[in-house]
C-alpha cells in the first residue's frame, strides 16, 4: 500500500513511519510527504529517507475545498492509496475524504472522544484525569470524531506537566500509528459504520 504524509510540524510522527518503513515493519511505502507550511522539520526527515516531498501553502487558495483539490492532486500523482495525517494542521474537505473514501488516517493525542480539537493534552491535566493516551482514527467531516481504529493508553503522573505527558503520550501514538497503518495494509480491519474490528 503507498502511503502519503500529511504534515504540518516536526514530524515525529512521520520518522516513527520512516523507521518502520525502512525496517520493513509497516507493511506499506511512504512514498510522498506534503506540508502546508516550508520548511518545516519534517519535510527535511522525508528528504533524509529519500522520500518524494511538496509543499502546497494553503494561503494560496481562496478556499479549503480549493487547497484539498491541490492535495488531491499530488496524492494521486505519485499513486497514494492511504492518507495519514500526521501532525497536519488543517481541517480538511469532502474533497479529500471523497477521493480517499474511508482511506484517510489521523492521530490525536488524546483518549477521543474525550479532548478533540487542540491542546488535548492541557485539557487533560485540566480536567484532572488519571489516565491520558492517544487515538488513531479514520478522517470524517466533524472535528475528531471518526471511527476509532486504535487507542493506547497512559498514565497521568503527580507533577505531570503538559510537556511531560505530550512526551509520554507521543510514544505511544508512533507505536500505535505504525501498528494501525500496518494493519490496513494488510487489510486486516473491517469497518461497518462506526463499528471497526480486525481480522486475524
Amino acid at each position: 500500500m503507498r502511503v502519503g504524509v500529511l504534515v504540518s510540524g516536526s514530524g515525529t510522527n512521520l520518522q516513527a513511519l520512516l523507521d518502520a518503513d525502512a525496517a520493513g515493519a509497516l507493511g506499506a511505502t511512504v512514498c510522498v510527504v506534503l506540508s502546508n507550511v516550508p520548511g518545516v522539520a519534517a519535510l527535511d526527515r522525508a528528504t533524509k529517507a529519500g522520500v518524494a516531498t511538496a509543499v502546497i501553502p494553503h494561503r494560496g487558495f481562496a478556499t479549503r475545498e480549493d487547497f484539498d483539490r491541490a492535495l488531491v492532486e499530488t496524492l494521486r500523482a505519485h499513486g497514494v492509496e492511504l492518507v495519514v495525517l500526521a501532525g497536519f494542521l488543517r481541517i480538511v474537505t469532502h474533497v479529500l475524504l471523497d477521493a480517499f473514501p474511508q482511506r484517510v488516517v489521523n492521530v490525536h493525542p488524546s483518549l477521543l472522544p474525550a479532548f478533540p480539537g487542540l491542546h488535548a493534552q492541557a485539557q487533560a491535566l485540566e480536567h484532572g484525569v488519571r489516565v491520558a493516551g492517544c487515538t488513531v482514527h479514520l478522517v470524517d467531516a466533524g472535528m475528531d470524531t471518526g471511527p476509532i481504529l486504535a487507542q493506547s493508553a497512559v498514565p497521568v503522573l503527580d507533577g505531570d506537566t503538559v510537556d511531560t505527558l505530550r512526551a509520554r503520550i507521543l510514544r505511544e501514538e508512533h507505536r500505535t500509528l505504525v501498528a494501525t497503518v500496518n494493519a490496513l495494509a494488510a487489510g486486516r480491519v473491517r469497518i461497518d459504520g462506526r463499528r471497526v474490528t480486525y481480522a486475524p
